[in-house]
C-alpha cells in the first residue's frame, strides 16, 4: 500500500473535493446528482490517466435509506457501511481546530480503477477517532444531516482537514476543484499562507495575496436555487472556524451578513462554471461581476450502459468506452440487435419492479421513466396534473409509469408528493400501471434509465442546473421527453433525439407545461411507439448518436483539463 500510495503522491496534481462522491452502490457516500457527477468524474480520471485526487467525507451512516410504507409515507432508516470493508487506512492524522478545540482527522483509501489498468486515489476523511471527542467522533458520519453547526463543522473538516490531509501525506497540488461551494473554506487555508508582507500592503486592501489562490482554485456551481447554496450566520462562523484568517477579510469574501459559500468560492477562484450553458447564463444573473464559463455535464459511459448494449458497443465500436465521440456511429447499428437489446434491459426493470414492490410491469406497453429528488421544482406531480386526462389518453394509447426518487427528510413537500403518488397508483389500478420503486440509488438507477422507453424530466425552469438521468438514459437507447431546460437545451433534436415539452422562454407555468406534455404523450409519443417500431428505433439510434458521443465525462474531463486545470 506504501508504493500505491507514493505513486498516487508523485503523480497526483489536482485535487477534486465534493461533499459526496458515489464510488460504488455499498459505499453510502453520496445522496444524489451531486455524488453520481463526482463518481463518474473519478471513473473517467481514472479511463484518461488524468493527475487528479479526490478528496471527500467518509459519511459511515449514508443518507438514509428510504422505505415507503402502505399510506406511501417515506420512513427514513440509518443506512450505515464499514469503510474497513472497501478501503485501507492511510498512516496520517491532523488537527482541525473547530469551536477552540482540536478535531483530529484520519484518511481513509480508496482506489478507484479503469478497465484500461489506471488507477485514481480517493481520500475519505474520519473523524471517528479515539482522541476525539463523542460529538467531534460523528462529525462525518451523517451526509446533509443536522442543523447549521454540524453542517459548518463538516464543511471545515471538508475544506481545511482535507486541503492538510493531503500536505500531511506529501500530495503537491496546484490546482483546487471545489465541486460545489461545501469545500470553499479551503480556500481560507491557502489564503493564510499567502499573506502580503507588512511593507508591501495597500491600506483598505484585502491583507493576503488572493491572486495566488485565483490561480489554483476552480469552481463549479451546480444549483440555480438560491436555497441551495449554504448560507452561515456569523455569530456562528466565529465560534466554530479555526482563526485562519482575519473576520474582516472572509465578510469582504464572502459576504457581510453571513457566510455564503457561493460568494467565498467566486472570490477566490480563478475559473468558475456552470454545469450547461443556460445554467452558466442563470448562475450569471444570480451573481453579476462574475464571469461564467459553462462546461456541461456528462456521465460515465461504461458505468451507465447496460451490459447488453456494451456488448453490442463493443462489437460494432471497439473504442466506445475511452472514445465516447465515436459512438457517433451508432445510426449504422442494426435495428433487430438494438430492439434485442433494449428487450433485454426492459426485462431488467420487469424483474427488479416485481421484486421490489410485487407488481407486474407489461414488457410490451411504453414505459415512462421518472426518478429525481423529490423537490418541489422537480414537480414530480406534473404528469398526474390531470388525472382524468391522462387516464382518458391510456385508454387510448396505453402506457405504464415507473417511479423513484427519495425527499430529504426535512423537506415535508417533498414528502407528501411521494404520497400523493402513492395515492395516484391507488387511482389508476386497472387503468395505468404506476410502480414506485424505494430507496433510489446506484442499482436501481442503472436498471430503470436503461429498461424505460421514455425517460421523463419536467422541472420548472431555470431550476435545472444540468441533469444527468436523461444522458444516462440515451446511452441505452432511451427517448428524453423533457422540459427544455439544463443540458437538454443542447440536446434536444425534436423528432431525432426526443422531444420537449412546451417551448424553450415560453410558458412554464405548471398547467401550461402539463398540458404541453399530454399533447405531445397523446398526439405524437405514444402513437409513434404503437404505430410506427421502426420510426422510433431510427430515434434510438439517433439519441445514441447524438447525445452519448457528447455528454459524457470523458468529454467533460478533458475540457476540465484544457481550459480550467492547466490554464
Amino acid at each position: 500500500m506504501a508504493s500505491l500510495l507514493d505513486s498516487f503522491i508523485n503523480r497526483s496534481h489536482v485535487a477534486y473535493f465534493s461533499m459526496e462522491i458515489a464510488i460504488r452502490p455499498e459505499m453510502r457516500t453520496y445522496a444524489g446528482g451531486l455524488g453520481i457527477l463526482a463518481g463518474d468524474t473519478a471513473r473517467s480520471c481514472a479511463d484518461l490517466e488524468l493527475p487528479m485526487v479526490f478528496v471527500t467525507l467518509v459519511s459511515r451512516a449514508g443518507y438514509f435509506r428510504q422505505r415507503i410504507d402502505d399510506q406511501g409515507q417515506q420512513v427514513e432508516e440509518a443506512d450505515c457501511w464499514k469503510p474497513e470493508d472497501f478501503c485501507e487506512p492511510l498512516d496520517a492524522q491532523v488537527a482541525v481546530r473547530v469551536d477552540g478545540r482540536k478535531v483530529w482527522v484520519r484518511p481513509w483509501l480508496y482506489v478507484q480503477d479503469s478497465p484500461r489498468l489506471h488507477q485514481v486515489p480517493v481520500i475519505l476523511l474520519d473523524t471517528d477517532l479515539e482522541l476525539n471527542a463523542p460529538a467531534d467522533r460523528e462529525i462525518t458520519h451523517h451526509l446533509y444531516g443536522g442543523n447549521d453547526a454540524y453542517r459548518l463543522t463538516q464543511e471545515i473538516i471538508l475544506g481545511i482537514g482535507g486541503v492538510r490531509i493531503l500536505r500531511a501525506l506529501g500530495f503537491d497540488i496546484r490546482t483546487y476543484h471545489l465541486n460545489e461551494g461545501h469545500a470553499a473554506l479551503l480556500t481560507l487555508d491557502l489564503l493564510s499562507r499567502n499573506r502580503v508582507p507588512e511593507e508591501d500592503r495597500i491600506p483598505g486592501e484585502i491583507p493576503y495575496d488572493v491572486t495566488k489562490v485565483h490561480e489554483r482554485c476552480v469552481f463549479t456551481t451546480h444549483t440555480p436555487v438560491a436555497a441551495g447554496h449554504d448560507r452561515f450566520p456569523y455569530d456562528l462562523v466565529k465560534n466554530l472556524l479555526p482563526d485562519l484568517v482575519e473576520m474582516d477579510t472572509i465578510k469582504r469574501l464572502a459576504g457581510d451578513d453571513h457566510l455564503n459559500m457561493t460568494r467565498l468560492a467566486l472570490n477566490t477562484s480563478g475559473y468558475v462554471n456552470g454545469v450547461a450553458r443556460r445554467h452558466a447564463e442563470t448562475t450569471q444573473r444570480m451573481f453579476p461581476g462574475y464571469h461564467v464559463h459553462a462546461i456541461t455535464n456528462g456521465v460515465h459511459s461504461g458505468q451507465w450502459t447496460h451490459p447488453a448494449f456494451a456488448k453490442l458497443y463493443q462489437t460494432h465500436i471497439p473504442h466506445w468506452q475511452h472514445e465516447p465521440e465515436s459512438l457517433v456511429r451508432s445510426v449504422q447499428l442494426p435495428d433487430d440487435e438494438v430492439w434485442s437489446c433494449h428487450r433485454a434491459a426492459k426485462a431488467d426493470l420487469v424483474e427488479m419492479a416485481r421484486k421490489l414492490t410485487g407488481k407486474t410491469l407489461d414488457p410490451d406497453l411504453p414505459t415512462i421513466g421518472f426518478a429525481r429528488r423529490m423537490t418541489g421544482y422537480k414537480r414530480p406531480l406534473l404528469l398526474f396534473d390531470d388525472p382524468d386526462r391522462l387516464e382518458a389518453i391510456a385508454a387510448r394509447h396505453p402506457f405504464q409509469v415507473v417511479l423513484a426518487g427519495k425527499a430529504h427528510p426535512s423537506d415535508s413537500a417533498g414528502k407528501q408528493a411521494i404520497r400523493e403518488l402513492h395515492q395516484l397508483a391507488e387511482r389508476f389500478a386497472g387503468k395505468i400501471t404506476c410502480v414506485y420503486l424505494p430507496d433510489y440509488g446506484m442499482d436501481i438507477a442503472k436498471t430503470l434509465v436503461a429498461g424505460s422507453d421514455v425517460w421523463l424530466n419536467t422541472p420548472m425552469p431555470p431550476y435545472e442546473a444540468s441533469g444527468t438521468s436523461g444522458m444516462k438514459a440515451a446511452h441505452n437507447g432511451v427517448l428524453n421527453l423533457s422540459v427544455l431546460d439544463g443540458w437538454w437545451v443542447e440536446a434536444c433534436i425534436e423528432g431525432v433525439t426526443g422531444w420537449a415539452i412546451g417551448e424553450d422562454g415560453g410558458k412554464s407555468s405548471d398547467g401550461d407545461h402539463a398540458k404541453a406534455l399530454y399533447a405531445k404523450l397523446e398526439e405524437v409519443v405514444l402513437p409513434l411507439y404503437h404505430t410506427d417500431p421502426a420510426q422510433w428505433r431510427w430515434m434510438m439510434k439517433r439519441a445514441i448518436a447524438h447525445i452519448a458521443c457528447y455528454f459524457n465525462t470523458q468529454r467533460m474531463m478533458r475540457r476540465y483539463v484544457t481550459e480550467a486545470y492547466f490554464r
